[in-house]
């Protein structure tokens, strides 16, 4: 009988299936490569957190950076900021940080789902969703967080509608509803693989 008190002895793996397991770490370099790019959007959002006090400080250079940045047209010549403007920019950086919180997400579970364990249980600061997550979850998650995304684009461009036609409009709004019902269908199709799994006898 297996004293509880020691974990059951782990026999070697064979030399293929051990190949094939370790397969695994080639994973490692695309997440220090997700985190270079969350390194880029951290400087893009200091530069345009930047370009945004310095406008409003009066600085011409630093507005104009913001328009050209954000695709804001208007018929009359800027003087300063407007709160079109504000707006838009603000929308930015609130899609920069969404966007790096998708990366984190993508970086963290995907680790933890497929390459190895972190040994995060009982850090403070282990985020509440990882522990609990698996490759179904993280699906769900990142079509959450992709409709999040799509949402703040959708605003954006409604906000500064003028500079776009109604084809665009039409075509973004499109795109929005699609990856909302895909969305609900990965989290529906999830519901039904998790009530067949706890189904079945153990």
């Amino acid at each position: 009988m297996q004293d509880p008190n020691f974990p059951p002895k782990i026999s070697p793996l064979r030399p293929v299936p051990n190949l094939i397991f370790a397969s695994r770490w080639l994973q490692l370099p695309l997440y220090l490569g997700l985190i270079a790019a969350q390194a880029v959007y951290v400087f893009h959002f200091w530069v345009e957190l930047v370009h945004l006090l310095e406008a409003a400080f009066g600085s011409k250079t630093a507005l104009e950076a913001l328009v050209s940045s954000i695709g804001y047209k208007s018929t009359v010549p800027l003087t300063g900021l407007n709160e079109t403007v504000i707006m838009l920019v603000v929308l930015a950086l609130i899609d920069v940080v969404m966007i790096s919180n998708l990366l984190i997400m993508v970086i963290v579970g995907g680790y933890e789902t497929f390459v190895s364990r972190m040994g995060l249980q009982g850090h403070p600061d282990q985020p509440e969703w990882l522990s609990h997550v698996n490759a179904s979850v993280l699906k769900v998650k990142l079509a959450t967080a992709i409709i999040g995304i799509s949402s703040i684009h959708l605003l954006k461009t409604f906000i500064n509608a003028d500079n776009y036609s109604d084809k665009v409009l039409i075509a973004q709004t499109a795109i929005h509803i699609t990856f909302l019902l895909s969305s609900i269908a990965i989290a529906y199709t999830d519901k039904i693989m998790s009530g067949i799994a706890s189904s079945k006898p153990h």
